[in-house]
């Protein structure tokens, strides 16, 4: 019997995470068809909400690669695992380097061979995102082709919406995670292209890897989809921020517009999320930590976490343990803290109120009370380390780490409509960026550019400290063709690399789980990846 290929038997074989008996099975039991399962969306478009929650409930499950809710895998915490992941590949943030960092394997960058757990991450929970997408989008496609505007028509094309836009959010990940970025990249083999219409051939006859350009036309096709869903749709007001709206999927088509240098587009997307958003943190509001609460203002997108989750429930498998500075985990109780790079820091003014986001030399911070810097002066937290992220409820040594997660802020935006300005004429986004900074963040800045190159550098400095610890800087690193330089950033000895842009150490292999079950990918196009690099050598 002919091995399946192991993503396609995930889609076809799981349901959609929590919540899914509604639309996945007939009261008797059985498991029913993707035509009946549309049916029962277009007589009550609500039985496709369950499969949608248990889509928002994936982006933070506590062992949902390694066995579940008894998994003793702690770093696997759903999607938060790879923004701190890809943050420690990059440059800008740095742990210390022994057993209690759970992605020492990404600051070594030991994970770059197909059989390690970092390359598999990335992989894993993507397509299981595209399993549960291609779900939802089989069972809403006649609420997407419907010409209808009643109230049960436009919330199945709500529901349609986050489909398409978790799956166009998957596929961006693992484009630019499994081969080098788009531009320039076009025609070389990236992944695997599933979808509701293929997978029952692709369980037969496996499934080949398509090329970078016809992932991101699939990608740009369901951002489209969603975009056009949400358009005049009222069904989603009300609903939480872990949903995608309108601006949080003009904000992923945003991205995806950077990323392929459609300067005008990715202009234009960044726009109608800032129009459509909140407004950014004002100065006073950023002079403390915060980045917990998805109400915020500024939050456009994010990942909503409940006292009772598996992940919080854990204590110490979860994002504020792996990442935060004033709760219970592995950085306040054995040190696993993670710090700026020194030269990072060095760049960011004192007169920038995200100074404050970490401690200085001698280990305050303005932006602190006199209660959190003794308890971190308690803790023996050093300079560098980051004060950025506040602890849930801003409570102090807590062990109920449910702090939310964000996923997209309003801040991003106005960074990627400057940057696409500023490709197309430096002065205008020069004065995007300006006018940014100054109001929000830094009323002394000053920019002295007037080349689209030294726009986009400097757009590109503002992204490191604003975005800093929320999984971007790595894949901005890979798009602008930066490599690697963590020389005098203060990292340890044995991660202290430079890596050339086109480094293929830089790209994550495909893993050898996959190669191994599906016969169209070969293993001798599974060229990226490597051993760990050298050390520089002082």
């Amino acid at each position: 019997m002919k091995k399946l290929n192991k993503i396609v038997a995930a889609i076809l074989t799981g349901a959609v995470m929590t919540g899914c008996n509604d639309l996945n099975t007939q009261p008797q039991g059985s498991t029913i068809t993707a035509d009946q399962k549309a049916e029962v969306v277009r007589l009550d478009p609500a039985k496709a909400e369950a499969s949608v929650s248990g889509l928002t409930a994936m982006l933070t499950s506590f062992g949902l690669l390694s066995g579940g809710a008894s998994s003793d895998l702690q770093s696997d915490i759903g999607i938060p695992t790879l923004f701190i992941q890809m943050e420690m590949r990059g440059q800008d943030m740095y742990s210390i380097d022994h057993g209690y960092n759970w992605y020492n394997g990404a600051q070594t960058m030991t994970d770059g061979i197909n059989n390690t757990q970092g390359a598999y991450n990335v992989w894993g929970y993507s397509y299981k995102f595209i399993r549960a997408s291609n779900e939802i989008i089989a069972s809403t496609k006649s609420a997407v082709e419907s010409t209808e505007n009643t109230k049960d028509i436009m919330t199945g094309k709500f529901y349609a919406a986050q489909g398409y836009g978790f799956r166009a959010f998957a596929y961006f990940y693992l484009a630019q995670s499994y081969q080098f970025t788009y531009k320039g990249n076009e025609q070389a083999l990236c992944v695997p292209i599933l979808t509701e219409e293929n997978s029952d051939k692709a369980a037969v006859e496996g499934a080949p890897r398509a090329t970078v350009q016809q992932v991101y036309d699939l990608i740009l096709s369901d951002l489209d989809t969603a975009i056009k869903c949400l358009d005049n749709n009222n069904a989603g007001a009300g609903k939480g921020k872990y949903f995608i709206s309108k601006a949080a999927a003009h904000g992923l088509r945003a991205r995806v517009n950077l990323v392929m240098n459609r300067w005008a587009e990715a202009a234009a997307d960044a726009q109608a999320a800032i129009a459509a958003a909140g407004a950014p943190l004002s100065i006073e509001e950023a002079g403390k930590p915060g980045f917990n609460v998805i109400d915020e203002h500024n939050w456009i997108w994010g990942i909503k976490v409940a006292e009772t989750d598996r992940v919080v429930t854990t204590g110490i498998c979860n994002f504020p343990s792996h990442m935060g500075s004033f709760s219970n985990g592995y950085a306040t109780a054995v040190g696993a803290w993670k710090w700026i790079s020194a030269t990072l820091y060095a760049k960011i003014p004192t007169t920038d109120v995200r100074k404050g986001w970490w401690l200085d030399s001698e280990g305050n911070s303005v932006n602190l009370t006199a209660a959190q810097l003794a308890y971190l002066k308690e803790k023996r937290a050093s300079a560098r380390v980051q004060v950025k992220f506040a602890p849930y409820k801003d409570e102090l040594d807590t062990g109920t780490n449910a702090s939310d997660i964000p996923m997209m802020r309003v801040e991003e935006m106005y960074l990627i409509l400057a940057e696409a300005q500023g490709m197309l004429d430096p002065a205008t986004g020069k004065e995007t960026l300006v006018n940014f900074v100054q109001t929000y963040r830094d009323p002394a800045y000053t920019l002295d550019a007037s080349t689209s190159e030294a726009v986009q550098n400097a757009v590109w400095n503002q992204r490191r400290i604003e975005l800093w610890g929320e999984g971007l800087a790595y894949y901005d690193l890979l798009r602008l063709k930066k490599g690697i330089d963590r020389v005098g950033t203060g990292t340890p000895a044995t991660c202290e690399y430079r890596i050339a842009a086109d480094d293929p150490v830089l790209i994550y292999p495909i893993p050898e789980s996959e190669v191994q079950v599906n016969s169209q990918i070969s293993q001798k196009e599974n060229v990226l990846g490597g051993i760990r690099p050298t050390p520089y050598q002082k």
